[in-house]
């Protein structure tokens, strides 16, 4: 007897929200849930670092501060380590490269982990005093609610990313309580394509997350800068030179990253990792304890032209009023910066990339104009410059110029500072594009050729997943089958191919009805002409893992209509020129509905 089971609280409502409510209005609805839930990831994160800075750093004795800023870093880090392996079980990934691989590679699916996972171990790193930032775990926890929200309430492929790009945007909103920067954000590094569909709900979740933490965070900004000189267009000439000069930083930023981050690869043993970059990062720290934590207070110093944070707690105090001493620690500070964030990852820390790029750029601007003003040259506002130079790092390393304009100009409080901020980021970017091609939030995705980007056809090929449109209803033959065999499969098969494969499931080759159509009535010859004696080794072949881009050329190159698919020398099946052509314009179609 057949029992029917009674229909969830949940699918009632999907029944009724169906006949009641429009998809559109319901995704609406759903932007304004789910930028509230990534208000809240910036608030609790926020929170939950200075709750434990407070609790590691008060009661510190000066004399011995150095030596507990080489210690703390390392335990916060292994705490993150055990939490992940013994508690989570799963790996924590860095912020915005989880959300741009669950865009390209799993249809906008993130494990349900990352909804708190990367809130608890990114506090724990950077509360300690990792050098790495909080913004990448707050997008990938807001991009995670709103995954997760998005495949709860069963919307399709389009609407899930349209509503993790809404909670990511609605996390760089709350953040830095920038709306307008939280969706440039969005549209440039997520790369999620803007249309009249998705332009109010990205609005509505920006809107929400920075209302959400002004709500319980106060009025109070993260960068509180104020232009209190006008732009001179005299100092357009400077302004450029700051462009080169912050995109080869951005290069050597970039390639920096790359290279500590294969150099931790490279070590299989998760607390090796751990004691090597804890041994690196403390000494680091030790010298230079302005690398200690995000470091939003040394960024902020240096928008006000204050340089003192160089030194303060440092062995090097005394030499604070030396100028030359200044600049040799300022070119210090910007190169070791990425080097103490690197290591943080590398050693098994959680954290986000934006902080030190903001730092990194804030204390290259304020160098540039220190170096022109004591040489006489210009009398340039160092205000002016550290927040160009900011705007021109956030260009350069995160192949954003639209984002680090408009966060400088919203955290600015209005333009006054458009034209420097374009000159410089464009430069920026300009400049570390010819030398790299994929940021640091892109690089390994690209150099896969698995990255989601405004270009449509690229973007759907990369969807299109090899795995999903095999064909197994080819009829195989073994490789000593006769004419005969061979026949006798033919007669039941409905494609002209035959694959022909021996005991072990391997391709050994296929048969083409059209090369044997001469003698497949022959029946003298069906006991005496072997199969092998006919087929031939098809190339190219397809491996299921392989980009869909790389198959389409394959198709492109050598005119078949089918090409077999092999995993490691094990045959699975054809895929069809066909089939992937039918499939490129049912996904195309579903990116271009309004």
């Amino acid at each position: 007897m057949l029992v029917m089971k009674k229909p969830t609280r949940l699918g009632k409502f999907l029944v009724w929200r169906r006949k009641n409510i429009s998809d559109r209005q319901f995704v609406m609805i759903l932007s304004v849930v789910v930028g509230i839930m990534s208000g809240f990831a910036a608030v609790i994160i926020k929170n939950a670092v200075q709750l434990i800075k407070t609790l590691v750093t008060s009661g510190f004795v000066e004399q011995y501060q150095n030596y507990l800023y080489v210690v703390l870093p390392a335990i916060g880090i292994l705490i993150a380590v055990i939490f992940m392996h013994f508690i989570l079980r799963q790996r924590v990934g860095h912020g915005i490269p989880i959300t741009l691989a669950s865009i390209s590679k799993s249809g906008g699916r993130i494990k349900p982990h990352n909804m708190y996972s990367s809130v608890i171990t990114s506090a724990l790193t950077v509360g300690f005093g990792g050098s790495v930032g909080l913004e990448g775990p707050t997008v990938a926890t807001g991009a995670a609610w709103g995954s997760n929200v998005g495949r709860l309430f069963r919307l399709n492929y389009r609407q899930v990313i349209l509503l993790l790009a809404c909670a990511s945007a609605g996390a760089m909103s709350a953040i830095f309580k920038a709306p307008i920067a939280g969706i440039v954000f969005v549209l440039e590094v997520l790369m999620v394509d803007l249309t009249m569909s998705s332009l109010i709900p990205l609005l509505l979740a920006s809107l929400t997350g920075a209302l959400t933490s002004f709500l319980f965070l106060g009025m109070n900004v993260l960068v509180p800068a104020e232009i209190n000189e006008d732009f001179i267009i005299s100092e357009v000439p400077f302004y450029i030179i700051l462009g080169v000069f912050t995109g080869l930083i951005s290069v050597y930023f970039t390639r920096m990253y790359k290279t500590v981050e294969q150099t931790f690869d490279r070590i299989d043993n998760r607390y090796t990792k751990w004691i090597v970059g804890s041994v690196a990062l403390g000494m680091i720290v030790f010298f230079f304890p302005a690398l200690y934590g995000e470091g939003y207070e040394s960024i902020n110093a240096c928008l006000e032209g204050d340089f003192s944070y160089l030194f303060e707690k440092s062995l090097f105090y005394g030499f604070r009023d030396n100028i030359y001493v200044v600049f040799i620690f300022f070119v210090l500070i910007i190169f070791l910066k990425v080097i103490a964030t690197s290591i943080t990852f590398g050693s098994g820390g959680v954290g986000g990339i934006f902080a030190p790029t903001l730092f990194t750029g804030v204390n290259s601007g304020l160098f540039f104009a220190k170096v022109f003003n004591h040489f006489g040259v210009d009398s340039l506002p160092n205000s002016h410059f550290a927040l160009a130079g900011m705007g021109g790092l956030i260009a350069g390393v995160l192949h954003a110029p639209l984002t680090g304009m408009f966060l400088i100009a919203e955290i600015t409080g209005g333009y006054a500072l458009i034209f420097p901020l374009m000159i410089t980021a464009t430069i920026s970017f300009a400049i570390t594009r010819i030398f790299e091609r994929y940021s640091v939030y892109t690089y390994q995705l690209g150099r896969r050729g698995e990255l989601f980007t405004h270009d449509k056809d690229k973007m759907v090929l990369t969807i299109l997943k090899v795995r999903n449109l095999i064909e197994r209803n080819f009829k195989p033959v073994h490789e000593d089958a006769t004419l005969g065999d061979l026949v006798k499969v033919i007669a039941k098969s409905e494609r002209n191919i035959v694959p022909v494969l021996d005991d072990e499931e391997n391709l050994k080759g296929i048969v083409f009805l059209n090369d044997i159509r001469h003698i497949m009535f022959d029946r003298d010859k069906y006991d005496h002409v072997y199969v092998r004696e006919l087929m031939y080794m098809p190339s190219p072949v397809v491996h299921p893992d392989e980009s869909m881009e790389e198959v389409a050329k394959k198709f492109q190159t050598t005119k078949h209509y089918n090409l077999p698919v092999l995993e490691n020398e094990k045959y699975l099946g054809f895929v069809s020129r066909a089939n992937v052509f039918s499939a490129y314009r049912h996904m195309l179609r579903s990116f271009s509905e309004e």
